[in-house]
């Protein structure tokens, strides 16, 4: 029986008989959903019997306040009277209600149970409400959703619920599969630094204890937690059980994903005595290094004619053009160790002056970077103490050192240190000044994320001294060697002096060094990052647009972000505008298909600096991704009518088409042919032309064999030395050899198997299942021929030719010729439109080419080209001779492989390093005299 009025129950609640109140509640509890606007009225009425302790049916009236509150969209006081009516909350019952109590009290416990972990204040927690968040942990349990438990109890910092989830499952496989996913919560979703450690030590813990470990699982948790106790924990056991292979496998990612305080620290702790030396000669970082060269030595494909069709239309006797064309250069050859190009035009290169020639030095480094083994000598000629007398030349070689042992710098470090010593004591003379900027960028290159003190103290030496140029490098130098550490020491230190110094570009070297010693620190940052951006210096406030950056990389942070967007639209100093707008780029990068919806209307803002800041924060989050709908807000900015804003467009542009080919990107042969465009337009200003010529070089970049890539996605982490790469080369608006750091984030496209019994390259193939051809070089640059003279001249004979026959036959020759130029006329016109048709089929094709997969597909040979987008296509056969020792997931880089007929004659690969050990000794290495004044 439906009721009209609740007025009647309501009566009944101010009799004297307890026995009537409750019949009159149960009643009221049966129509609430329908009658609450009426029942409303009486709520304190209800509330009061709730209150009278000795009322017997209290929890009653409670589940009745509870439900008018729901009604009433009041839902924390709805939660309160639900909790207070204990078993009158029936959790099984399928209703709005239910469900939107329940919500509501995981939520506010998960509230309590934050500021209860996050604050030193003892905070106190209902406990019904905790009974809730437990009964619905259990009913999860029950159910099989062992994912939705964890992700509740990762919310709620219950650590313990987190271990029992983990080690109440049935089998080790379900048990591993939850330790992943929990390793994937823990770095991508949790936001409090110190819970995150406390959880990835408990999964190291339980994951390394278990009777059957994923030691790749473990190895992750590693490159998190940063730690070399845990690292050397793992390969005690690895060793104890003789798993040589997985040990090698597991070394060559922590070299590609670790950071080089990490690999140092755990070399020196593991006895050589007891470990395998091939593993120590891993993690040295030497045979990644090598592997890497070879592969781009041997597979180079630079397009030479483009690099000369720069250097003709580019007059190297300007600075700015110069120092476009070596660092394009550098960018082309970078990895491969052929510095062919710098051989054959010495003369150019000898039109260097000052600080070009300090950048076309240091271009040397980018070209053999990695080239552990034989950097040293081929920067010799160059270094102070050997004949050369050029100051610009001495520094440049430095940098250039740095720039080859970049994140491996165990060799080299020493020798900058003695350079810096020696010369440290003279900062400020000219000659000195200029050496000790090049050998304080060196150092800090190859002592990046070892957190070396004595190496810090000896730069803070230098940024006393409070000279513009090599103060300069100090500072940035300083924050390469304690990336990440997040010393405060060092951070008070460098935030003192930058508040002292009268040196705008000390400032602002010294802001950015704050950024990278904070760098993945996320909330640990914020108090400094406050302090900076509420600076009345601008320089400062621009370091805490980076900071943020890199504090919270890839953490798609919302906080951040709307502070970001706040400086980009409010800030007084263009300066800081552009740099917050870039600074999404680094906190979306895990973000990266939002940031085109994100930026749209920046990229159409008044400010030109905003614009600018705009195609760098589109460049850096999309780098390598090839993301079209990136490349479209793109668009409009590069025919943008300021100059720096089309620098910074194309520059962005080459970035996300890195790797791209015609087939998978149409837009890729229209975009080279609009950088050539700009680069021999005699009109285009010359920040454009720059930009122009450094997005060739990127676009061309290894030979046209290495990507940007921000993640690894093997490892499940970001990729440092990449992000840091991209943060130093964005500093190139304020010092152009800076522009070389790009190639810090340079990944060489590649998939090399390595025997595991030898760690040899055997010569065997894997299969690529797609069409040949989709994933091919795009063509060569090819200087266009003149047509038109061809024609004039062709028109000339054939018009000499027409005259004497119209003087011979007069007008009906004459109309014959007309005919003669219709027909030619039309046949062009066809040929133009077959051409145009051809151009559409083309592009259709394309899309048919990224969604195909063909079963047979044909053959890709080891160590080959293998671009970022072609990897979901290949696999190693089930009847191959070798098997991936870790299931292949198409990633790149280095796989240890079990051949399984060793008794069988293979044909093997040999690296540079291998040839010249066994052939030949290293040849002389040139030198540029400097009577070629370079």
């Amino acid at each position: 029986m439906s009721v009209t009025s609740a007025l009647p129950l309501l009566a009944l609640l101010k009799e004297n008989d307890n026995s009537i109140k409750a019949y009159a509640l149960n009643s009221i509890k049966d129509v609430v959903d329908q009658q609450w606007s009426e029942i409303s009225n009486e709520i304190t009425e209800i509330e009061a019997l709730y209150d009278d302790a000795t009322f017997p049916d209290r929890k009653l009236a409670a589940i009745v306040a509870s439900k008018v509150y729901y009604n009433l969209g009041e839902y924390e006081l709805a939660v309160k009277y639900a909790l207070a009516a204990e078993d009158y909350l029936n959790f099984d019952e399928q209703s709005q209600y239910v469900e939107t109590i329940v919500s509501h009290s995981i939520q506010m416990y998960i509230g309590l149970a934050s500021q209860q972990y996050e604050s030193s204040k003892d905070v106190k927690i209902d406990p019904h409400l905790v009974s809730i968040f437990e009964r619905m942990l259990q009913k999860c349990v029950s159910a099989g959703e062992f994912k939705l438990a964890l992700g509740i109890a990762l919310e709620s910092y219950r650590l313990d619920v987190v271990e029992k989830l983990l080690t109440m499952q049935d089998t080790s496989a379900n048990a591993l599969k939850l330790c992943s996913y929990t390793l994937t919560v823990s770095t991508t979703a949790l936001t409090n630094t110190h819970f995150k450690i406390s959880v990835l030590k408990k999964l190291y813990d339980i994951v390394i204890n278990m009777t059957s470990p994923d030691y790749f699982i473990i190895s992750k948790i590693i490159v998190q937690l940063n730690e070399p106790e845990y690292a050397k924990g793992l390969f005690s056991k690895l060793n104890a059980t003789k798993s040589n292979d997985i040990s090698y496998q597991i070394a060559f990612d922590l070299v590609n994903s670790a950071s080089q305080g990490l690999l140092r620290d755990l070399l020196a702790s593991l006895d050589p005595s007891v470990y395998d030396p091939k593993l120590l000669d891993i993690l040295s970082g030497i045979p990644t290094c090598d592997l890497q060269n070879t592969f781009l030595f041997e597979n180079q494909n630079i397009d030479i004619a483009l690099l000369n069709k720069m250097k003709s239309s580019l007059d190297g006797k300007f600075s700015l053009f110069h120092t476009a064309v070596s660092v394009s250069n550098a960018f082309m050859h970078a990895g491969t160790t052929d510095d062919s190009f710098i051989r054959q035009n010495l003369p150019w290169l000898g039109k260097a002056q000052n600080w070009a020639k300090f950048t076309a030095t240091a271009s040397l480094g980018v070209i053999h970077q990695g080239n552990l083994s034989d950097g040293r000598k081929i920067m010799e000629p160059y270094l102070p103490g050997n004949g050369s007398k050029s100051r610009y030349i001495k520094g440049g070689s430095l940098y250039g050192l740095g720039l080859i042992f970049a994140g491996y710098g165990k060799e080299t470090t020493d020798y900058l240190k003695e350079q810096i010593q020696t010369n440290s004591s003279s900062v400020g003379e000219e000659d000195v000044d200029v050496l000790l900027h090049g050998a304080c960028l060196g150092i800090g290159l190859s002592g990046m994320g070892s957190n070396d003190l004595d190496v810090y103290e000896l730069l803070k030496e230098v940024l006393y001294g409070d000279s513009a140029k090599s103060g300069d490098a100090a500072a940035l130098a300083m924050g390469l060697i304690l990336l990440g550490s997040g010393n405060e020491s060092a951070i008070q230190d460098l935030l003192t002096y930058a508040e002292e110094t009268q040196h705008g570009n000390i400032t602002r070297s010294l802001s950015v060094a704050l950024a990278l010693i904070n760098y993945g620190r996320e909330e640990l940052a914020d108090d400094l990052i406050d302090r900076l951006l509420g600076s009345e210096n601008a320089l400062l406030r621009y370091g805490g647009a980076f900071t943020i950056a890199l504090a919270h990389a890839g953490t798609g942070n919302n906080k951040s972000i709307k502070k970001l967007l706040h400086i980009a639209v409010s800030d007084s100093d263009d300066d800081v505008r552009r740099a917050a707008v870039t600074a999404l780029g680094f906190v979306l990068i895990r973000d990266y298909t939002t940031v085109p919806r994100i930026v749209e209307l920046l990229s159409e803002s008044h400010n030109a600096h905003v614009r600018c800041g705009t195609a760098f924060a589109l460049g850096i989050s999309c780098a390598g991704r090839g993301l079209q709908s990136a490349v479209d807000v793109l668009e409009p900015l590069l025919k943008d009518p300021v100059d720096y804003v089309r620098q910074a467009a194309m520059i962005a542009t080459a970035m996300i088409l890195i790797q791209q080919t015609e087939k998978t990107n149409p837009k890729v042969k229209a975009v080279n042919e609009q950088f050539i465009s700009v680069i021999s337009n005699k009109h285009q200003e010359g920040l454009a032309k720059f930009g122009a010529c450094v997005a060739q070089g990127i676009m061309n970049a290894g030979g046209r064999n290495v990507t940007i890539e921000l993640e690894n996605t093997e490892m499940g982490s970001l990729n440092t030395k990449a992000i840091i790469g991209l943060t130093m080369f964005s500093q190139f608006w304020y010092w152009f050899p800076l522009s070389h750091l790009l190639s810090l984030s340079f990944t060489p496209t590649t998939i090399v198997g390595l025997r595991s019994t030898d760690l040899a390259i055997p010569k065997f193939s894997f299969k690529c299942h797609t069409k040949e051809g989709i994933f091919t070089y795009p063509p060569m640059f090819e200087e266009e021929v003149d047509k038109k003279i061809e024609k004039f001249a062709a028109a000339v004979l054939s018009t000499t030719t027409k005259a004497k026959a119209r003087a011979k036959k007069g007008k009906k020759a004459d109309q014959e010729k007309q005919k003669q130029k219709d027909a030619e006329k039309k046949l062009e016109e066809k040929q133009e439109q077959e051409q145009e048709d051809k151009k559409k089929e083309e592009s259709q094709r394309t899309d048919d080419y990224k969604v195909k997969y063909t079963a047979n597909g044909y053959d890709i040979q080891n160590l080959s080209r293998v671009v970022p987008q072609q990897l979901k296509f290949i696999s190693f056969s089930k009847d191959s001779r070798f098997v991936p020792i870790r299931k292949f997931r198409g990633n790149s880089g280095v796989i240890i492989i079990e051949d399984k007929t060793p008794e069988e004659p293979i044909e093997l690969i040999k690296t540079v390093r291998q040839v010249k050990d066994v052939y030949a000794p290293l040849p002389t290495p040139f030198k540029v005299e400097d009577s070629l004044e370079f």
